[in-house]
C-alpha cells in the first residue's frame, strides 16, 4: 500500500458484562437517583454549571470509596481499561492502573454537555445506565482539527476514519474509553425520558 495510517487515535466500546447487566443497572439507577437526592452540594453547583441536570462530579467525584455498588462497578471497568492501555502499548513501568475519579451525570430533557477533556488522567471514559431510545451518543473530535488550515472539507462520503467528529451512540451496558486528551462533547438530550451515565477518570501509580 502506498499510503499506510499514523498515529491513530483509539477508542475502546465493550458491553461491561456479557449478561446480567439489566437487573444490575436497575439496582444502579436507583442509587444515582439517591445520590443525587442526598448531594445538595452537587445540586447547587449543578444548577450553575450543568444546566437542566446533575452531575456529582465537583462533589462526590470518588463514589467507588463510598459505596460498595461503585466500587464492585470500579473493579468491573479496571479490567477493560487494562485491557485497553495495552492495546495502546501503555509501557507502565511496573505500576498499575487506578481510578481516580467516578461520578454520576443525569441528563434530563434538553440537558447537555459540552466539548471538554479530561486533565491529569490517562484514561477517562463512561458506563451507561439509562439510555432512552434517541438520546445523544458521545461525539469525540478530531484532535488534529486546529492544525488543518487550508485543508478542504472532507466529503459526504468520507470514510469514518478521515471525518473530523465522529459518535458513539449511547448503549446502556456498554463501557467506553478513550485517551484523557481527547476532547468530547454530549448534545442536547432530545429525549422526555432521563439519560443516566456514570463517568470516571484512570491514573498510573
Amino acid at each position: 500500500m502506498p499510503t499506510r495510517a499514523w498515529f491513530p487515535t483509539y477508542i475502546y466500546h465493550e458491553p461491561l458484562l456479557r449478561a446480567g447487566l439489566a437487573r444490575f443497572n436497575a439496582e444502579l439507577a436507583d442509587e444515582c437517583h439517591r445520590i443525587r437526592d442526598y448531594d445538595a452540594a452537587g445540586r447547587r453547583w449543578s444548577a450553575k454549571n450543568y444546566p437542566g441536570g446533575y452531575t456529582s462530579y465537583a462533589s462526590l467525584n470518588q463514589l467507588h470509596k463510598i459505596s460498595s455498588t461503585f466500587a464492585d462497578l470500579e473493579r468491573r471497568i479496571t479490567r477493560h481499561v487494562r485491557r485497553y492501555a495495552a492495546q495502546l502499548d501503555m509501557d507502565l513501568r511496573g505500576r498499575t492502573v487506578q481510578m481516580t475519579d467516578f461520578w454520576v451525570n443525569l441528563m434530563p430533557e434538553h440537558a447537555a454537555h459540552s466539548l471538554h477533556l479530561h486533565p491529569l488522567s490517562f484514561i477517562s471514559g463512561t458506563y451507561y445506565v439509562v439510555t432512552p431510545p434517541g438520546c445523544a451518543g458521545l461525539k469525540f473530535e478530531d484532535p488534529r482539527l486546529d492544525r488543518f488550515m487550508a485543508a478542504p472539507p472532507k466529503t459526504a462520503q468520507a470514510r469514518p476514519a478521515n471525518r473530523p467528529h465522529i459518535t458513539y451512540p449511547a448503549q446502556a451496558g456498554h463501557v467506553i474509553l478513550f485517551e484523557s486528551w481527547l476532547r468530547h462533547e454530549v448534545a442536547a438530550n432530545v429525549t422526555t425520558a432521563e439519560r443516566i451515565s456514570v463517568s470516571f477518570n484512570y491514573n498510573w501509580s
